[in-house]
């Protein structure tokens, strides 16, 4: 089971720890003034990759918080993976430049298939793509809008291209703590042939143990948000329970 990651999640949004529901931007809570208190805190419990998204990015569609995620990699000895508002590939190498370990490509994956092509032709395993479907479609744009295409066949279509790992997002749970959709998740890694980060709707760590079940299969790992920072899911036990 050691192959499975649990990401605690850091949103940026103005300078601060935040979480959306569902996407909505309107819909915010602030946990944390200092993101970088927050990403020392997760590595001082034992987490061993952090997962970072700068909403402003997504939001702009180009990266905004640079400086503060260069000072969040610089700040914890783990590996940083960051996604939100990637589409050139200037971004993509200033963001590897300021020691991000993986960077996450989301809406371009769908709408700049040439882009995302070239990224991962130029860095391979320092790039994940991040899949949001909304009904088995993936959605773009912080999810305002959804496409025609199906998840499953982007991710065979872009495995073959050269991607490693997707994460995959489950709109209709995220933020909602109901728990994650395994079925799709397991599906997806088959179906690609390869590992698929869960995310959105873990909410107890028995999700967790369930996902991590799947780890064979290509369940690699799940981002972990909401619950950590509502104290639902205590990193260092979580963590201790997939190795047990």
């Amino acid at each position: 089971m050691s192959s499975f990651i649990i990401y605690p999640a850091i949103d940026i949004r103005g300078g601060k720890c935040v979480r959306l529901v569902q996407g909505d931007y309107g819909r915010e809570t602030v946990y944390n003034d200092n993101p970088v208190e927050v990403a020392k805190s997760w590595e001082a419990q034992g987490g061993t990759f952090i997962h970072l998204v700068d909403l402003d990015g997504a939001k702009a569609g180009h990266p905004v918080n640079d400086e503060l995620i260069g000072e969040i990699a610089r700040s914890v000895q783990v590996p940083v993976q960051v996604g939100g508002g990637l589409r050139t590939l200037d971004d993509v190498k200033r963001l590897l430049s300021l020691g991000v370990s993986r960077v996450i490509l989301g809406t371009a994956a769908i709408e700049d298939r040439q882009f995302t092509e070239s990224v991962l032709g130029t860095y391979g395993d320092k790039v994940a793509i991040g899949i949001d479907a909304r009904n088995g479609f993936v959605a773009t744009r912080g999810w305002l809008e959804t496409s025609e295409v199906q998840a499953e066949v982007l991710a065979k279509e872009l495995a073959a291209k050269g991607a490693e790992t997707f994460i995959f997002t489950d709109i209709s749970r995220d933020g909602m703590m109901q728990g994650p959709n395994v079925e799709a998740i397991v599906a997806l890694a088959k179906s690609s042939g390869r590992t698929v980060i869960a995310s959105g709707g873990v909410t107890v760590q028995d999700d967790l143990v369930r996902l991590a079940a799947h780890a064979q299969e290509g369940v690699g790992g799940a981002i972990v948000g909401k619950a950590l920072y509502t104290g639902n899911i205590d990193l260092a036990a979580a963590i201790q329970a997939i190795k047990d």
